[in-house]
């Protein structure tokens, strides 16, 4: 009887229990019908129904509120798909490539939120008849290269951009890196070129990909850019040279250790080298130098030669300066080497390694050339016409070597620390 009474209090004890269970896995039922459904997303989208004449780069802007961008459509008058992304920042919808002039163009946007609830908005828009004038720009990174840790992005334009014109174009300058070094777009001063760099020199191996989608942009009383350009390369090792006027000596380090020292001679007094920061743009087995027309007339063929500035200078081969190299300055400006000098710095050296001269008459102009190491981060990012993320503070100080801004064995000269020299010029050409 005992153990009969006793299964019968576990049995009840069982049937009791379950319920609480029960009401634990499906909660409350008055909280469940008193929580209010969350609202549909708010969407508003441009351009604006009916819009005409629209630059053939206009994206379409989705401002969500209670939401996110679930899906973006837009075809053309024959109902033909255009490919396109939502930018990462979800502000708009960017076409893979600029449209087509004088067409009309449909775009749909959908916005979800987390309950599933949509709406959808569309506008019927259309763009300009083809410009009278356009722009020509120039990407100086190309795809399959390997360039060196310093090169800079460059989009060039063949004429000077406004000052009101240049954060639409910024916008349309994308980059993107792996391993991720985010940098900042800067602009020179005429607007001719804008600039991109990270606070400090890209990592060797680094892939980076560009996107100047510039086709049909406004650059700027009334004239609109030519085309889209893109390009994917990666950066090799370190490599630096450092030009020091005061010993007429240049050091190579290659992956943070000196390997060569070779006597140059620089600009002389007349047609003086600059100092600063520059970056080798250009690496030519023979070119010629043709100064026809100027105060100091020749025309001379070189051999070797790797571009520093737009004026011209140069790192050369000079046979006929052999005797004063590492003694005195006899060029126009460039810098001369052996003909065994040049063609090893050749084998050696990248477009994009950075070359450091100090101690000559002038200092190099900003612009000279692709400049964006000449001055610290911090001035750099004040040429972005867009607001520089929060993110991207000053780069610190490298560690300081002696005069060169670099560790005392050589090492990487210090991205923020320009080279001094008394006063600024603008650079010769010379050989």
């Amino acid at each position: 009887m005992v153990l009969r009474r006793r299964a019968v209090l576990l049995v009840m004890l069982v049937m009791t229990a379950i319920p609480l269970v029960l009401a634990g896995c499906t909660g409350n039922p008055l909280e469940r019908v008193g929580r209010p459904a969350p609202p549909p997303p708010k969407l508003a989208i441009t351009p604006a129904p009916d819009s005409r004449d629209l630059p053939t780069s206009v994206e379409i802007g989705t401002a969500v509120r209670d939401g996110k961008v679930a899906n973006v459509v837009v075809t053309d008058a024959a109902g033909t798909r255009v490919e396109g992304a939502m930018r990462a920042d979800g502000t708009s919808w960017m076409p893979s490539k600029a449209l087509a002039n004088k067409q009309t163009y449909t775009a749909e946007v959908t916005a979800k939120n987390d309950a599933g609830k949509a709406v959808t908005q569309k506008t019927t828009f259309s763009t300009m008849d083809k410009p009278a004038k356009r722009t020509v720009t120039n990407l100086n990174l190309q795809s399959d290269q390997t360039y060196g840790v310093a090169m800079p992005i460059t989009v060039s334009f063949d004429s000077d951009v406004p000052k009101d014109a240049r954060a639409g174009i910024q916008r349309r300058l994308l980059v993107s890196t792996d391993p991720p070094q985010p940098g900042v777009w800067s602009w020179d001063e005429n607007g001719r070129q804008v600039s991109y760099r990270a606070p400090d020199f890209w990592r060797p191996g680094t892939t980076v990909t560009v996107r100047a989608a510039l086709d049909g942009v406004p650059m700027g009383g009334g004239s609109f850019g030519d085309t889209d350009r893109s390009g994917t390369a990666k950066i090799g090792n370190r490599v630096f040279l450092e030009i020091d006027n005061a010993t007429k000596q240049m050091s190579v380090f290659k992956d943070d250790v000196l390997v060569k020292k070779i006597p140059v001679s620089l600009g002389k007094s007349s047609t003086p080298t600059s100092s600063g920061k520059m970056v080798i743009m250009e690496k030519h087995e023979s070119t010629v130098f043709d100064t026809t027309g100027s105060p100091d007339p020749y025309v001379v063929t070189v051999s070797n030669a790797q571009r520093l500035t737009w004026g011209g200078e140069f790192i050369h081969a000079a046979p006929w300066s052999v005797g004063d190299q590492g003694y005195a300055n006899v060029s126009h400006g460039c810098t001369n080497v052996s003909d065994a000098n040049a063609e090893w710095l050749m084998e050696t050296t990248r477009i994009g390694d950075l070359v450091t001269i100090k101690g000559t008459e002038v200092t190099l102009d900003q612009g000279n050339g692709w400049t964006a190491w000449n001055v610290s981060w911090d001035e750099f990012v004040k040429g972005s016409a867009l607001p520089v993320p929060a993110d991207l503070k000053p780069a610190s100080p490298a560690p300081g070597g002696p005069a060169n801004g670099g560790p005392a064995n050589g090492g990487p000269p210090a991205a923020d620390k320009p080279a001094a020299s008394p006063t600024p010029s603008s650079s010769s050409g010379g050989r």
